[in-house]
């Protein structure tokens, strides 16, 4: 099977620094995968990896099975990063740009496409705007367009909706699910991990360069998290012998940490054993922000 991403033990090192240590992963084909760590976990010296930027100090990389060295051509042709950093050439327009970018990959004739991109990233307004004129959010539209341009079956987004509004995150959503549906590769990186949640099928998390935890996101919220118990008691003070954790608290609401449904019968019997009165009571279901935060901790 080729995958659309494949590593085999990276490492990449910087003197005493290992900033990927022994870093394996597969990304199927079509699939809309998460790559999740907190700042300094290793995500975008990755991504420079498998798009040719960094030369791995150890291990291999693949694009669609052809290696990121030894075949670094068809590795890149295939591949569309949209970068964290903003990066333009402030003397062409947004259409020059992208026409630019159409020329590295020796692709004539490529209006239509670059008219449908910046239709759907609603860049029509700013089609022959000079690039430093452009606002941040609108300077990243333009970068994932010029990621998109060459129509690769592979795209990457490092921090795409960092610093955008609401309506340009949903407009990027609803494009990149398209693309997704239509048989394009996503793998994306991001700091906002109810977008994670939503898209993604499946997930790695990284720790100190390291892949601490990858699987479905179904089964990482299944795995690693719990369920949150919200309580309004007719009281400021819970009974001795209950087990769950808590983790706030605020005048006579709190906050409990389940392992699982069967754990809230107990909390609940407990409760009316000691003749504490409940006024509200609410269970919230794991979320990825709970997992990574557990995951974390336990690495």
């Amino acid at each position: 099977m080729t995958f659309a991403i494949e590593t085999v033990n990276v490492e990449k090192r910087y003197g005493c620094l290992r900033a990927l240590d022994a870093v394996s992963l597969q990304v199927r084909q079509g699939e809309f995968f998460g790559l999740l760590g907190p700042n300094g976990a290793g995500k975008t010296t990755l991504i420079s990896v498998v798009a040719g930027l960094v030369r791995a100090s150890a291990g291999t990389a693949r694009v669609m099975g052809a290696d990121v060295v030894a075949d670094y051509r068809s590795a890149r042709r295939m591949l569309g990063v949209v970068p964290q950093e903003l990066v333009f050439d402030p003397f062409f327009t947004v259409r020059e740009t992208l026409r630019l970018q159409s020329g590295y990959f020796g692709l004539r004739r490529n209006d239509a496409w670059i008219d449908e991109i910046i239709h759907h990233l609603d860049l029509d307004a700013k089609a022959e705007a000079n690039m430093r004129t452009l606002s941040g959010g609108m300077k990243r539209r333009v970068l994932v367009a010029q990621a998109l341009v060459h129509k690769p079956p592979v795209i990457v987004l490092d921090e795409p909706t960092a610093g955008v509004d609401v309506e340009l995150r949903q407009g990027l959503w609803r494009f990149i699910r398209r693309l997704n549906r239509d048989g394009h590769t996503i793998v994306l990186t991001t700091h906002y991990l109810d977008e994670a949640e939503e898209l993604c099928d499946r997930i790695a998390l990284l720790k100190a360069g390291r892949v601490v935890a990858l699987d479905s996101t179904r089964n990482l919220l299944q795995t690693f998290s719990g369920f949150v118990l919200r309580l309004r008691l007719d009281r400021e003070q819970l009974p001795a012998g209950l087990d769950a954790p808590v983790l706030s608290q605020d005048g006579t609401s709190f906050n409990l940490r389940l392992r699982d449904t069967a754990e809230l019968e107990s909390v609940l019997h407990r409760l009316r054993e000691a003749g504490v009165g409940i006024a509200e009571f609410e269970l919230q279901p794991p979320d990825l922000e709970e997992v990574f935060l557990r995951v974390m901790e336990r690495h």
